[in-house]
């Protein structure tokens, strides 16, 4: 049986410093749970608060106290202890990413059936929305664009409409020791929507609304399920925005479970910048709110900060409260070319470097520009490529184009063409967005191993000239795309996971990239998070 634990009343003292730093160090130990668009696996006996599984005594207990870290302890509140008990999930071996050599998840445990009376209790909160078909518990625990294995599928889907309804299927979790994994848009690609011991699969998509605008303070309050497309769809009328943007399809939920961001947060920042608060369900299904509505605050930890980007270790999300920013006056979309790809890096740099107001830069290779070309019908030049946005008042804008293209000149740029009219504009980013699907048609039998390493970026032009130059050295077709701006780029591996060779070299080259990313004082994920695909080889790759 695999060891649980359960909140008890304790009135041991310990200073927060000490909780804190337990806190934090959960993180190393828990990074794996939700998707990009769900929110939390918070019964899973392995990976939950609240269910650890074959841990150490002491990793249990560093995990064990983010959850009540996550309960807004304020000055003079007594401390939560924990008490050792028997979970009822049973497994024969502890599923483990079988190491640094290898992309599989090696499985060999087992899910127990799911009792009676807990099916019964969720028939009770959710009705028909309890899901036991086949087919849809299936497309739930297959990710969606993600090369990672299913082990297991979720053995029920619930589909709640409220908070009320998710704390009661949380606490029905806890009581049965039922593993969870949230689900939103799927879009995240590192099989962060696997469910390796089944279980139960919450799909927040039906928890979409906006439920309050406050126009003067320029601020939203939503709920988790819905995504950034239809949000800003809502907000356009008002003039206003939200300003990150990922993957098509993502959700905020989600966004907020990975601190995700996207190619504007050269100028907005990332997730964690534009969350102002955030309601949460905790894993015994108690309900939190994590900050007022005020813009700042200095009262105590700040919680909001803590859950996001913590990936589903410590809460289901429930209600998110964003920031949002007027749209530009006016922007000015402009693309240049260049003989290789680190002169375009450099560009971007010294674009950084010399104050010019950009909110996007975006650089494409030649390989990736090919894949644009078929995938669209275009006959874009194929050569490594920028393209920046830059917004203001016209007249600012333009000035700060003739800037970039200036710098661009500079570094052997040449081509460079602006567009203004919002048809053009709109044209050359969807494009763009729609990169990952141009390059899995460039090579259909072929699946994706995205890397997402970030540096500072004064050693981006380094690690982008040395990693392309171990890419064309390997037999497989590798894209390359990157939020120059801020110092991440990704790398599309296309391999045929059929061939254990071209497995084994995706491999190679993402481990590449990674340590040289972790050298130069990076990290091996700018803003796709841990999931699955970021747990093997050394932990530190992946808690910085």
């Amino acid at each position: 049986m695999v060891p649980s634990f359960r909140l008890v009343p304790s009135f041991k003292s310990e200073s927060r410093i000490r909780i804190l730093y337990r806190s934090l160090q959960a993180r190393r130990c828990s990074s794996r749970s939700c998707q990009n668009e769900p929110h939390v696996s918070t019964a899973d006996p392995k990976y939950a608060v609240g269910r650890i599984g074959n841990f150490s005594q002491s990793t249990q207990r560093r995990l064990l106290y983010a959850l009540p870290f996550a309960m807004a302890v304020s000055a003079g509140a007594c401390l939560v202890g924990f008490e050792p008990q028997t979970s009822g999930c049973e497994a024969n071996e502890t599923p483990r990413v079988g190491g640094k050599g290898s992309t599989e998840l090696v499985m060999k445990g087992s899910h127990k059936e799911l009792p009676k009376g807990f099916l019964d209790e969720l028939k009770a909160v959710c009705g028909d929305r309890v899901i036991l078909d086949y087919d849809e518990r299936y497309f739930h625990g297959k990710p969606q664009h993600s090369f990672h294995n299913v082990v297991n599928i979720p053995d029920v889907v619930v589909c709640p409409m409220s908070t009320e309804e998710v704390s009661k299927i949380v606490e029905a979790c806890n009581k049965y020791k039922i593993p969870i994994v949230p689900y939103g848009g799927a879009t995240s690609i590192e099989g962060h929507t696997l469910a390796p011991h089944g279980g139960l699969c919450i799909d927040m998509t039906s928890m979409k609304n906006v439920k309050a605008l406050h126009l003067e303070d320029m601020d939203v309050v939503v709920e988790p399920g819905i995504g950034w497309i239809e949000l800003n769809e809502y907000l356009l009328p008002y003039g206003l925005f939200f300003p990150l943007d990922p993957g098509p399809g993502a959700t905020i939920g989600g966004m907020c479970a990975t601190r995700c961001s996207g190619s504007l947060a050269v100028r907005y920042g990332t997730m964690r910048d534009n969350v102002i608060n955030l309601q949460v369900v905790l894993a015994n299904g108690d309900v939190v709110k994590t900050a007022s509505r005020a813009r700042k605050s200095a009262a105590g930890y700040d919680l909001t900060r803590l859950l996001i980007g913590s990936e589903g270790t410590l809460g289901v999300i429930t209600q998110v409260t964003l920031r949002l920013q007027k749209i530009p006056e006016s922007n000015v979309v402009a693309m240049c070319n260049f003989p290789t790809i680190k002169d375009a890096a450099d560009v971007a740099i010294a674009t950084m470097h010399s104050g010019i107001q950009v909110s996007r830069v975006e650089l494409l290779d030649e390989v990736q520009v090919h894949a644009i070309n078929i995938a669209n019908g275009k006959d874009l030049p194929e050569f490594p490529t920028l393209m920046f946005e830059l917004v203001g008042t016209e007249a600012y804008a333009r000035e700060q184009t003739l800037r970039v293209q200036n710098i661009s000149k500079e570094h052997h740029g040449f081509d460079f063409v602006f567009v203004e009219t919002p048809e053009e504009k709109e044209k050359l980013w969807k494009m763009r967005k729609e990169a990952l699907w141009a390059n899995l048609a460039l090579e259909p039998e072929c699946e994706a191993m995205t890397t997402d390493v970030c540096v500072p970026l004064s050693h981006l032009a380094e690690v982008i000239a040395r990693s392309k130059a171990e890419i064309d050295s390997s037999p497989l077709t590798c894209p390359v795309i990157a939020h120059a701006g801020d110092g991440n780029f990704h790398t599309v591996i296309l391999f045929n996971p059929e061939k254990e060779e071209h497995r084994q070299e995706a491999e190679r080259l993402n481990k590449f990239m990674v340590d040289a990313a972790l050298l130069l004082e990076g990290t091996c994920t700018g803003e796709h998070g841990v999931g699955t695909g970021k747990m093997k080889g050394n932990p530190s790759s992946y808690t910085i």
